[in-house]
């Protein structure tokens, strides 16, 4: 596939060569190389934070040479490359996904047909990087879901035999998505429950922050090796911590101030939206840190509730989006603590807070199954509220 720009990264050159020529200053070079290392300096945890790491970084990225890449789409709907391709990003990130992940993908390519799948073949004998989107279907010998007669399932395991490293982008590539929630008519798995001989790195979202996804291509042209990873294969750098704990609404959760309708006064002064169906309690995420469009704004912050899809099975763990959490156990405050009980005990003691704060980083993941989630209605879009009985109230 041609470079999609003139003057494309040659095999024979190194990257740093490469933005010399395009242009790009040395200083340029560097102040990219330093965001980089503020995401990743936790998870490397190196002397000197993230000022070392940017060091490093520049020095190894420096020599980088030119990898091949093949990014398959399977079944999916193009959501996370589109959220790829028109997020807003740097003129070096620009370059590195130009330049490094066009040798092949359906989307973007002009050829089609048999001289696409001969431009897959040729990529997949060589040494390579794999992305996917989507979710291979298994179910039907797989003709869920074909491309040029071939099953989803077999075209990936021809594209992984010679990958020097996997990234399973997106929800659907994680895990299935949308596509594997109950009943999973089409028996959707992710890349990792076909590729089991090798790591296989989830960017988990649906779709998720492109530049998470940069900053992963990033880190492997530096190092070689994908990032350190978390249990289920997604960067610590950007799941290595709930949305919840760096929520720019955090203080009203402690403060026991919630939002009970879209519309109401609360709402409008921009309180915690747990009790609309957040689920960022219970959501690994970059989303309150690197937020969208280069730091313009994310769910919570323009005042609409996460529903969780970094999260595995989201769609059956996560629903109905707009009802609370069920209850789940927060260690050090007993076993019928939960989080519509944390923020109530903010108000009541000044240690509340701060009880919270170290509960809620270590909160258990197992929930109790027999809680049963707490219907709002919602004004906004057109729910009507139950008449009380008398007696009744509502929490």
């Amino acid at each position: 596939m041609k470079d999609p720009v003139e003057g494309g990264w040659s095999r024979g050159e190194t990257f740093e060569e490469f933005l010399s020529r395009r242009g790009v200053s040395r200083r340029e070079f560097l102040t990219f190389c330093g965001r980089m290392a503020a995401c990743f300096a936790a998870a490397a945890a190196l002397p000197g934070g993230s000022h070392a790491l940017a060091e490093e970084m520049a020095q190894k990225l420096s020599g980088a040479r030119r990898p091949s890449v093949i990014y398959l789409q399977l079944q999916e709907c193009t959501g996370c490359l589109e959220s790829l391709l028109r997020s807003g990003s740097s003129p070096i990130d620009r370059l590195v996904l130009e330049q490094v992940s066009l040798d092949y993908n359906e989307l973007l390519m002009a050829p089609s047909g048999s001289a696409a799948e001969e431009v897959l073949r040729e990529a997949a004998a060589k040494p390579h990087l794999l992305l996917v989107n989507g979710s291979v279907p298994l179910g039907y010998d797989g003709a869920c879901c074909t491309i040029g007669g071939d099953s989803a399932a077999n075209i990936l395991r021809r594209a992984a035999q010679k990958a020097d490293a996997i990234m399973a982008v997106g929800a659907c590539a994680e895990y299935g998505c949308v596509q594997a929630a109950s009943p999973n008519l089409t028996g959707a798995v992710g890349v990792s429950d076909v590729i089991t001989d090798r790591p296989v790195v989830n960017i988990s979202g649906c779709p998720p922050i492109a530049e998470t996804i940069t900053a992963t291509l990033t880190y492997y042209l530096a190092y070689g090796h994908p990032p350190p990873l978390d249990g289920m294969g997604r960067p610590l750098f950007a799941y290595g911590q709930r949305i919840h704990d760096k929520c720019p609404r955090r203080a009203s959760f402690d403060a026991g101030q919630f939002a009970e309708r879209f519309d109401d006064e609360n709402a409008r002064r921009g309180h915690c939206l747990y009790r609309l169906g957040c689920k960022g309690p219970a959501t690994f995420a970059p989303c309150a840190t690197l937020e969208w469009n280069l730091g313009q704004s994310f769910p919570i912050k323009a005042g609409h509730p996460c529903l969780g899809c970094t999260e595995r099975h989201f769609y059956d763990r996560m629903t109905p989006f707009y009802r609370r959490l069920p209850g789940f156990v927060v260690p050090g405050l007993g076993v019928e603590a939960t989080a519509n009980t944390i923020g109530a005990a903010a108000v009541v003691a000044s240690v509340g807070g701060v009880m919270v704060h170290s509960a809620a980083t270590v909160i258990a993941k197992k929930r109790a199954k027999k809680a049963q989630p707490e219907t709002l209605p919602l004004a906004v879009l057109g729910d009507k509220e139950k008449p009380e009985e008398e007696g009744d109230k509502r929490a």
